[in-house]
């Protein structure tokens, strides 16, 4: 449950997005409890600034202040146009503040466990994102490459400095009436880190049949998904899948090492089947999927962009 409202400020697009689902679920599921009540702590929300033309040369200016139960953050993004052949930059200024289920700022989790990598109360970084991808896409097949690269630049006193990089490949192919998808993912980040830069592996997008970053979080992650699809009937589809991903004995090198306290395996293979209807306005999907502690998921989403896998 939530209210979005945007603003158009001559060029500029302001938008609102509040989200009172916390509140809603704890007056309703939760006992009421002595000095509790609906506090302003479990408001999610988002404010973002959207300039399409700073300068008049089409750079692009994104301010977002983000408030979670858990910490907020400001990010401002400046992005210049460049040529398709060139892998994109920008320059992202982030400052991330961990707080509590109280919305105060704490440095150190229940464990007494640093949770920035200042040790202070927030971490401040001024990073430089590069990114730039290949496709080729025919009737019969695709192939879609993206690399992303970030920089953490020590341009002010005690800012983050890291390298942090990931790479996607995926890979599609006609079988008759059927498709076959398989895809890797790989990452890693050096230098400078906090506990929540670390690869989150294990959920939807990753192994499915974990919860989000069940599996694991490190500096390194792997993950490898495929997928085939059978058509069924018209705009009807049948899925197979099998995901499993790793952070390849790097969760140690995380400050705190946050999951071997939460007991993370570090490696996890599911595996499962859907169903999936396209419409006009996209796919609806829904996935059941099964982990290596058999453990049982069911996914329901709606994808934009029509149909196919």
């Amino acid at each position: 449950m939530g209210a979005k409202q945007s603003v158009n400020a001559g060029k500029a697009k302001v938008d609102l997005n509040v989200d009172l689902t916390h509140m809603l679920c704890e007056a309703l599921l939760l006992p009421p409890l002595r000095n509790s009540g609906m506090s302003f702590s479990q408001i999610v929300g988002r404010i973002s600034l959207k300039h399409p033309s700073l300068f008049g040369r089409s750079e692009k200016l994104d301010v977002i202040l983000d408030k979670g139960i858990n910490d907020s953050n400001v990010v401002v993004a400046f992005r210049r146009p460049r040529p398709e052949w060139l892998s994109q930059q920008s320059f992202v200024f982030q400052h991330i503040r961990p707080v509590n289920n109280q919305g105060r700022s704490i440095a150190r989790d229940h464990d007494g466990f640093p949770l920035t990598s200042s040790g202070n109360l927030h971490d401040n970084m001024i990073i430089l994102k590069q990114e730039s991808g290949y496709a080729d896409v025919n009737d019969n097949s695709f192939l879609k490459v993206n690399f992303q690269m970030e920089q953490g630049l020590p341009l002010v006193p005690k800012s983050l400095t890291f390298n942090r990089v990931k790479c996607a490949v995926s890979k599609g192919i006609k079988l008759g009436p059927t498709f076959l998808v398989t895809s890797l993912t790989g990452g890693s980040i050096v230098g400078d880190m906090a506990p929540y830069q670390a690869f989150a592996i294990g959920g939807l997008g990753s192994v499915r049949g974990y919860g989000e970053g069940a599996v694991g979080s490190g500096r390194l992650c792997l993950v490898a998904n495929c997928e085939y699809t059978i058509p069924l009937a018209k705009h009807l589809e049948g899925s197979v899948f099998m995901d499993c991903g790793s952070d390849l004995g790097s969760a140690r090198h995380v400050p705190g090492n946050p999951a071997l306290r939460q007991g993370k395996p570090g490696f996890g293979v599911g595996f499962g089947y859907g169903i999936h209807y396209n419409t006009d306005i996209g796919q609806i999907r829904v996935d059941y999927a099964m982990n290596a502690f058999s453990r049982k998921t069911i996914y329901f989403g709606i994808h934009s962009g029509g149909g196919g896998s």
